[in-house]
């Protein structure tokens, strides 16, 4: 897997650069801002770019904004961003834009087995949002139309948003795998999603909650 990495700490973009290398990733480039970010992606068409939120100049949302240009101008490049904080506004906007995007903290990053695992189903075309992530986005939203869901139905949807597939939430809330299909199929009914294919449905489910104003 080829990767574009943009940190502007030169001490964390080597630190990332090693840890990318070892889950077997190839790091074509590692830049320090935004602009230098869109540039080696249309150089190099990686398979995925990492991407700090925060970096010069005003190390506000640069990294978001690099991150959005490459979506239009290199599609099929799937992004993974890293931040230290929980931005619900960037987590939205990336999701807003379809699959093949994750969000998860830093402080995360140093497990090699979540990281390898973020690449493999962001660059696959799936979602995966930090736990912590979720969690803030859910208790931050009131009077949206996912206050018809129970609480099983919002612990299902939470893991739905974070990429995982049925298996692994019957795994984790330790429920069948006939009870999980049940449960999403309410959740579609719930938020009056037309039939179509499941994973279009999912992320349509994600987009839903997300797009809901605090």
């Amino acid at each position: 897997m080829r990767v574009v990495l943009a940190e502007d700490s030169l001490l964390l973009r080597e630190g990332l650069v090693r840890l990318l290398e070892e889950t077997g990733a190839e790091v074509v480039a590692a830049v320090g801002d935004g602009p230098s970010l869109v540039e080696a992606v249309t150089a190099h068409r990686p398979d995925v770019a990492v991407v700090d939120v925060r970096m010069p100049p005003t190390f506000t949302d640069e990294g978001l904004r690099a991150a959005l240009r490459i979506r239009r101008e290199v599609p099929g490049t799937a992004i993974l961003v890293l931040s230290q904080y929980v931005e619900e506004s960037y987590a939205g906007d990336l999701l807003a834009d379809g699959g093949g995007v994750g969000y998860l903290l830093k402080d995360r990053v140093s497990r090699l087995d979540e990281l390898s695992d973020a690449l493999t189903r962001v660059a696959g075309g799936g979602t995966v949002l930090d736990s912590e992530v979720v969690s803030a986005l859910f208790t931050r939203r009131r009077d949206d139309p996912l206050a018809a869901l129970t609480p099983r139905e919002r612990e299902v949807l939470a893991l739905m948003a974070e990429g995982r597939r049925n298996t692994a939430i019957g795994r984790t809330l330790s429920l069948t795998q006939g009870t999980i299909e049940k449960h999403i199929s309410a959740i579609f009914d719930k938020l009056a999603l037309p039939p179509s294919d499941d994973d279009h449905r999912r992320v349509l489910a994600v987009l839903t909650w997300l797009r809901t104003n605090p």
